[in-house]
């Protein structure tokens, strides 16, 4: 496959200067649609499928896996979708990029030649290693965020697919991009652009109207999955096959670009790209151009994602039907801490409960109890004490599912690292083992953007927010990302005036007490929010009813607020 594919539909091979090249995403986090590789494969014309598999809450499940087996902690789903395309991907003449290594590249590489030799397939499968830093790190998992230029290697050298560990999510298309047109690493301009796109694509039908806050505006029954053409300028035009489900507009793509994001530098391994020069335009039906961003030198440090073992976990939910719904939470409150004891419990009383209730369920409310512990028999304690309470407690006692034994828990933190204390490494189809050396960088100061605004806008109405605005959140550790927009670029002024961080607590209560971050991108017309610990240590840890933020932004659109009458 590989020495013929200069000729599949004429396609330049990456180097040879063809001015776009068409890059799908198949997969945006490890469990997404088994069929999307698939449906990308034969709905139309690509140069490239990746897959994005990772997340800071994946390499902690991996890790886990590899406790147990140290032949695994990839992907596996990722070898399920080749056996069923391998052959279509080589037909057509598609690369496959994914990071769907995980913590062993080189165990899926090697996985990905049996499959391919017992379909008699010809195929030229390369890795890239060097992020996994856990031989220094006192942890379960350690591992460098690398960029795109090991992938670049890979592909000039002639493989057809690449298999990386913790590459940044945009490096599935920076990698590519860099090795069609030929970019060094002092193209940040082109570099910058090409993570741009990989930024949008890289959670996969996100970028096509899935989580959408306007999403009745859409059908997104079965949205189709991302596609990004690449120009060599670094510009790119989202888009997806013809006939797929779903919508690729303007705000579906800003959207996504406000997910998980923090100021208006995005630091990466490859590029520091200024998200406050993106431009985004209307390109037709189902295309949105990416255009006008600039990139400098990447910062000096390499972000690393160490992931450790913190103790077990366990929880209930009882239900409380009907009258006294305080009371009879208050005693098995005391029920279960008389018996366990109350350190590591922590309670949580969601009144769903609503008075002449017409059905059973709406005249009930949730009391949650979980336990963090570092002693894994009183996790089982709690289950077993948990469940003894069945005759012994309040009238109408009943629990949504009994507690199982308990979990081992996770905790999450980033670090980060001199460039030069970490390894990255090309390893070609032939076992050649090239190091990839590090682009010169800089140190990144930190930027503030101001705007302008006025305070006299007219009369208003007292209205959901969301009906002028949309939103999209999202966990970073313990962080969380919540990104905001307005529709009608005239209200951005009023957005920034009336959005202040004082004015979020009061619309989130929940953030009291936290630190917060605001940053305006008047070029998206989109206000960015950082709350910082709103997650305690992450998504494996916290107990908050939303463990990754997903329905922050929902949260936020709900609430009602004075709304000049002009916007509406």
């Amino acid at each position: 496959m590989a020495d013929d594919r200069a000729g599949v539909r004429g396609a330049a091979r990456p180097g040879e200067g063809a001015h776009v090249i068409r890059i799908g995403n198949a997969s945006g986090f490890y469990g997404d649609r088994l069929s999307a590789m698939h449906e990308m494969l034969t709905g139309g014309e690509l140069d490239v499928l990746t897959g994005d598999y990772l997340a800071e809450l994946t390499m902690l499940i991996l890790g886990r896996q590899r406790l147990n087996d140290p032949a695994s902690g990839y992907a596996r789903t990722f070898l399920r979708q080749l056996e069923g395309t391998l052959a279509i991907a080589v037909e057509r003449g598609v690369r496959i990029v994914t990071n769907a290594g995980g913590l062993n590249p080189s165990g899926l590489a090697a996985a990905i030649r049996e499959l391919a030799a017992r379909m008699d397939i010809p195929l030229a499968v390369a890795h890239v290693e060097g992020d996994d830093l856990l031989p220094r790190a006192d942890a379960l998992t350690a591992n460098a965020y690398l960029g795109g230029w090991g992938i670049a290697e890979c592909l000039r050298a002639g493989a057809d697919i690449v298999v990386t560990g913790r590459v940044t999510d945009a490096s599935l298309v920076v990698g590519p991009a860099a090795a069609h047109f030929g970019w060094t690493p002092e193209d940040h301009d082109a570099l910058a652009g090409a993570t741009v796109a990989g930024h949008v694509i890289e959670c996969g039908t996100q970028a096509t109207g899935g989580n959408f806050a306007f999403f009745t505006e859409l059908d997104v029954t079965h949205p189709g999955f991302p596609i990004a053409e690449v120009h060599v300028d670094g510009s790119a035009v989202i888009t997806k096959h013809p006939g797929t489900g779903g919508a690729v507009t303007r705000e579906t793509v800003l959207a996504q670009l406000l997910y998980e994001i923090q100021g208006p530098d995005y630091l990466g391994p490859d590029v520091t790209t200024r998200f406050d020069t993106i431009t985004l335009t209307e390109d037709g039906p189902d295309r949105v151009r990416i255009s006008g961003v600039r990139g400098g030198p990447p910062p000096e440090t390499v972000k690393v994602c160490v992931n450790t073992l913190a103790g077990f976990r366990n929880s209930a939910t009882f239900v409380l039907c009907g009258l006294n719904i305080e009371a009879k939470a208050d005693l098995a409150r005391r029920q279960l801490e008389n018996t366990i004891g109350p350190d590591g419990l922590t309670w949580t009383l969601a009144r769903t409960d609503h008075s002449d209730a017409p059905t059973e369920e709406t005249a009930s409310a949730f009391l949650h109890a979980t336990i963090k512990t570092p002693d894994p028999t009183r996790a089982k304690a709690f289950a077993r004490a948990t469940v003894e309470l069945a005759l012994a407690s309040y009238p109408g006692f009943t629990l949504t599912a009994p507690p199982a034994d308990g979990t081992p828990i996770g905790f999450y933190r980033p670090e980060f690292v001199p460039r030069d204390t970490v390894n990255h490494v090309a390893v070609l189809a032939d076992g050649t083992r090239r190091a990839i050396p590090w682009a010169p960088a800089s140190p990144v100061l930190a930027r503030t953007i101001e705007v302008s605004t006025s305070i006299d806008f007219g009369p208003t109405k007292r209205v959901p927010l969301g009906s002028v605005i949309g939103a999209r959140s999202g966990d970073k550790g313990g962080d969380a990302n919540l990104g905001v927009w307005v529709r009608d670029p005239a209200a951005y002024g009023w957005l920034c005036a009336e959005l202040t961080i004082a004015r979020l607590r009061e619309l989130l209560p929940e953030t009291e007490g936290l630190v917060i971050e605001r940053h305006p991108f008047p070029n998206l017309n989109a206000l960015n929010f950082i709350l910082h610990n709103l997650l305690d240590d992450g998504a494996a840890t916290t107990i908050r009813f939303d463990p990754q933020a997903k329905a922050l932004a929902e949260w936020l659109r709900s609430r009602h607020a004075d709304v000049p009458e002009s916007f509406l």
